[in-house]
């Protein structure tokens, strides 16, 4: 099993490296909200190493923030497009800050991947760490603009921004920030998208008449509506779809342009300032959220067993530490099929994420007894 799946991550970094990734974009929206009926092919930004040596460096540091499971980790392994957080269909995949870096020219952006913003409540049903409110905080006190990822597709909490959200931009009212207005793909209705901005930014931002640049408010100024329900400070707005890659250009080439001039924080080549071994576990427990029901997944501990890098192929080890035997069947499956799945899913995301060959063994165990896949 072990060849088989080394065999497999071979094969599908091959066929990776052929595929030439395609990005839907949104077009320019003035004054009507556009649907993703058109589809374009946007090229890749010049490489790092093509930039004039000659022009100033400069950077801009994004924290992006959101209630759980409206796509930001999606967004931004789109926008810098390279797999940098782990994502999964349930919530609070993300559960600290993760960093991704891409740079263009001879700008850097960096982007602070947050836990989604939570209450107390949710922090003891999902058994959250209680450091995971402060995440969010320490991402934005390092950086230069927030942007709030609001999901446009549903239609019960879509009207308004979440009591979180709202506290949090109160918070930070010295920091210019924009909403990005994500999963458009889901909405056909053009006046709904209008409608629905004209709701969120209470009525103070027009779709292609945007600000340059923010202007920040005092604290003491700020005033949102009596409802509470939207932010009437947001320099800016984006229609996107973060699975689809619709509309980040644009908004790309928007932080780019807020770009400040200072020296890089990182290196050019660099995607991400995590360790492999982090991504790698991650990655693990961002799958068995998606393989296992209910609560199950957040009661495991996940932990890096061994990793070492030989000829250009990832060798790795997890081990998935169950609170009983009977959850450790669940992940298993019979005959470890579960197992087997799980561990092939995690392997292709490894591939993608490091752009290398992945040798990946999870292991089970509770109360001593140990299972490998």
């Amino acid at each position: 099993m072990r060849y088989n799946l080394l065999a497999s991550s071979l094969k599908l970094l091959n066929s990776t490296k052929n595929h030439n990734l395609l990005l839907v974009n949104v077009r320019s929206l003035t004054g009507a909200a556009q649907t993703n009926d058109a589809v374009a092919t946007t090229t890749r930004p010049p490489p790092a190493e093509s930039r004039n040596p000659g022009e100033e460096q400069r950077s801009l540091h994004i924290a992006v923030i959101g209630v759980p499971n409206v796509g930001k980790s999606t967004f931004i392994n789109n926008t810098v497009n390279h797999r940098v957080c782990p994502t999964s269909a349930k919530v609070h995949t993300t559960r600290q800050s993760n960093t991704a870096i891409y740079t263009i020219g001879q700008t850097q952006l960096v982007f602070y991947d947050t836990p989604g913003l939570v209450t107390q409540h949710e922090i003891r049903r999902h058994h959250l760490d209680q450091n995971f409110k402060s995440a969010y905080r320490h991402a934005i006190q390092h950086a230069d603009i927030i942007a709030v990822v609001h999901d446009a597709s549903n239609a019960w909490t879509r009207k308004e921004l979440h009591p979180t959200v709202l506290d949090t931009l109160k918070a930070y009212s010295n920091l210019p920030s924009f909403l990005v207005l994500n999963k458009i793909d889901a909405l056909k209705s053009k006046r709904l998208l209008l409608d629905l901005i004209k709701t969120l930014t209470n009525d103070t931002l027009t779709v292609g008449k945007r600000e340059v640049q923010a202007k920040s408010a005092p604290a003491k100024e700020i005033r949102i509506n009596k409802r509470e329900s939207s932010w009437s400070h947001f320099s800016d707005v984006f229609l996107v779809s973060a699975l689809t890659g619709n509309g980040l250009q644009e908004m790309q080439n928007y932080l780019v342009g807020q770009a400040k001039p200072r020296d890089w924080k990182y290196p050019s080549d660099m995607h991400t300032d995590s360790s492999p071994e982090a991504l790698i576990v991650e990655s693990v427990r961002a799958r068995l959220l998606d393989y296992l029901p209910q609560e199950i997944p957040y009661n495991l501990k996940c932990e890096i067993e061994y990793y070492s890098v030989e000829k250009n192929v990832v060798y790795t080890s997890v081990q998935v530490q169950c609170p009983t035997t009977r959850i450790e069947r669940l992940i298993c499956g019979e005959g470890n099929g579960k197992l087997r799945q799980i561990t092939e899913r995690v392997t292709s995301d490894l591939v993608e994420m490091f752009g290398q060959a992945v040798s990946l063994t999870i292991s089970t165990v509770s109360k001593g007894k140990k299972t490998a896949a």
